[in-house]
């Protein structure tokens, strides 16, 4: 018995190291109690999951591609308006350079110019009037001169250069001299360009002279209306008394 007793006390000594030593479990922790209201009672949550750290997409957007450049074309320039030389309605005037093409023969086929007389020298037909005629009208007056040493000659004229037509005003104005006639120009406009009259201009009684042909014109019954409009020709001289 004696013996027992140490054994004993040593038995639950070693037990109570034993025990001292054992690691104690770990107690979760308790929820967190929120007062909601004013009722007193609370209400357990759970605990908010932790945000995981925000995680940067990688921007999938193409950026777009710089668009080709457009060069806007320059507004086409526009020429001045020019009288269409070739023109059924044209009519020749001393200075114009023509060229002749007579088919299949180099030999009679001509640049020409027209004389300040008005006519054109061609082999064969000789000296032909140009002036004052239309490139279809000369061309039938060769053909014609043509006929005699050759049948059915086929001629083209062309006009290859012009010189503007002149007209010209003289007399009582204040701007004598030569005048372009430019476009489709009637008497009124003409002395327009010559600036006017001078004080003693016979208004009533204007001549135009149009080679041996001479045609009168009264101003002021043009300016009522009561006179047609008088259209001009190249050479046409304008007499202001």
């Amino acid at each position: 018995m004696k013996t027992s007793i140490p054994f004993s006390l040593l038995f639950l000594l070693s037990t109570a190291a034993a025990i001292a030593q054992t690691p104690s479990s770990t107690t979760p922790p308790r929820p967190v109690s929120q007062p909601v209201g004013t009722s007193g009672t609370t209400t357990t949550l759970p605990p908010a999951p932790s945000t995981p750290p925000a995680t940067t997409t990688p921007s999938t957007t193409a950026p777009a591609p710089n668009a080709p450049a457009t060069t806007t074309p320059p507004a086409p320039t526009t020429a001045a308006s020019r009288t269409n030389a070739n023109s059924s309605d044209y009519r020749l005037v001393p200075g114009d350079k023509l060229r002749i093409e007579v088919y299949k023969d180099p030999q009679l086929s001509q640049s020409v110019q027209v004389r300040p007389d008005g006519k054109i020298t061609l082999p064969l037909a000789n000296d032909v009037p140009a002036a004052g005629r239309t490139p279809n009208e000369l061309r039938d007056a060769i053909v014609s001169s043509l006929k005699t040493y050759m049948s059915n000659p086929t001629v083209t004229v062309m006009v290859v250069e012009t010189v503007p037509p002149l007209i010209y005003v003289m007399g009582e104005v204040n701007s004598a001299g030569p005048q372009p006639l430019v476009g489709k120009m009637d008497v009124m406009q003409a002395l327009a360009s010559a600036k006017g009259f001078r004080d003693f201009a016979n208004t009533k009684n204007i001549l135009i002279q149009r080679g041996s042909q001479v045609l009168t014109f009264n101003y002021n019954d043009a300016v009522k209306g009561k006179a047609a409009p008088i259209y001009l020709q190249p050479g046409d001289t304008v007499v202001v008394k």
